[in-house]
């Protein structure tokens, strides 16, 4: 009977240590991991239990860290943000379950994230690298992802110089459409033009010179300017008030080689051509100079698609303003009145700069009897043939006579 009772208590004991075996199998590692809510500095995971374990616990680092040295945290549910992460890094994470205290899986495989770069300033930074608009090298000019890149169908003559603009919205908030001129813009709104020229027009891989970055950014309903000035190096640029000469050349697409001394407008200078009535606006993102097919896709559709323009059924309900040297699909009058609208309007309209000083308006969108173009015809005209500081037009921002622009405006007071 002793033997027998023996052998009973060993085969008890047998079947609870194969018991207990099986538990401790039954405890897997999770599975299906994925990442949400991906921030510049935090991320969401979330996984499948096959366990009802009682927590999790998440080991993670950048990525490549050796298994054990990274940093982990506890969770009872199969959700986890993890943060305090550094902008634009990748990243590795496991997960293990705990069954019971004695009762732990294997990690789970591992899975990788990269978090965003870091969101746009919106406070004037002393250096442009600490705006956050660009990503990688600062040179490159590559728009951060919160960024959009835009064009306009006339642009600003400056000099002959490439200009790259670009507009970033807060989080969560939408240009609103007002008519075909400026959209509304909320607070924090970060507006940004680049101005450089190409070492060489016909061949961009060669390289370019940047000058400088004008910002503009709004707070409590105001605009705020600043500007910052490229160093030679070409590796950042600096938050600066006082403007500057930067001499340089460049070589156009028909191999003529031409000397600039760059104007960069100090602090006051850009307040007189971003000023009506007393207060601070933008110049070029009106909606209507938007309204265009840039590679395939119209600005304004594709502000739609990306959830940064609200209002707009369609592209077809705000007017476009003509590109200037489209003479196949725009009359003269037509063309001259766009160039004169972005080249002069901000300054030549009632509450501009130089509204005082001579009665002419070239918006647009202003009747032509009421413009009074017809009737300073001939300044118009003289006052674009030349350059003098001081006292030719445009009165800032170039150095130069812009032949093509005269040339157009010439043709058109000819018609008149």
């Amino acid at each position: 009977m002793k033997k027998i009772s023996l052998l009973v208590v060993i085969s008890l004991l047998i079947f609870s240590c194969s018991k207990d075996d099986e538990m401790v199998q039954q405890c897997t590692a999770p599975t299906n991991l994925t990442e949400t809510s991906i921030t510049y500095n935090s991320v969401t995971i979330q996984w499948e239990d096959a366990n009802e374990a009682s927590s999790f616990r998440i080991l993670y680092g950048v990525s490549g860290f050796p298994m054990g040295s990274g940093s982990t945290f506890t969770v009872t549910g199969n959700t986890a943000t993890i943060s305090g992460l550094l902008p634009n890094t990748t990243y590795d994470y496991y997960v293990d379950s705990h069954c019971d205290v004695n009762n732990i899986s294997l990690f789970s495989e591992v899975k990788s994230f990269t978090t965003l770069s870091s969101p746009v300033s919106t406070e004037f930074q002393p250096t442009l690298s600490e705006m956050n608009l660009f990503a990688g090298t600062l040179n490159q000019l590559q728009p951060s992802v919160y960024a959009f890149e835009y064009q306009l169908h006339t642009p600003l003559f400056t000099d002959y110089a490439h200009k790259q603009r670009l507009i970033a919205l807060p989080a969560g908030e939408t240009l609103e459409v007002n008519g075909d001129g400026f959209p509304n813009f909320p607070d924090n709104t970060v507006i940004a033009k680049t101005f450089y020229y190409n070492i060489d027009d016909r061949d961009e891989s060669l390289g370019k010179t940047i000058v400088e970055t004008r910002v503009l950014i709004k707070k409590s309903g105001i605009w705020q300017l600043g500007n910052y000035k490229w160093n030679t190096a070409q590796t950042e640029a600096y938050l600066d008030t006082d403007g500057g000469t930067v001499p340089l050349t460049w070589i156009d697409t028909n191999g003529n080689e031409n000397p600039v001394n760059y104007n960069i407008p100090s602090s006051q200078d850009c307040i007189k051509c971003h000023n009506n009535t007393g207060i601070i606006t933008p110049i070029g993102p009106k909606l209507r100079s938007l309204n265009f097919e840039v590679d395939g896709i119209n600005q304004l559709q594709k502000l739609k698609d990306f959830n940064m323009l609200n209002g707009l059924s369609s592209p077809s309900d705000i007017s476009a303003l003509p590109n200037w040297e489209d003479s196949n699909n725009y009359t003269l009058a037509e063309r001259a009145r766009a160039y004169l609208d972005v080249n002069c309007a901000h300054c030549h309209s009632p509450g501009g700069f130089c509204s005082d000083q001579m009665p002419l308006d070239f918006r647009y969108e202003t009747p032509f009897d009421d413009t009074s173009i017809d009737a300073f015809k001939y300044a118009i005209s003289g006052y674009t043939s030349f350059y003098s500081p001081g006292v030719s037009m445009p009165l800032i921002g170039t150095t130069m006579v812009h032949q093509e622009g005269h040339d157009l405006i010439q043709a058109y007071v000819n018609s008149l």
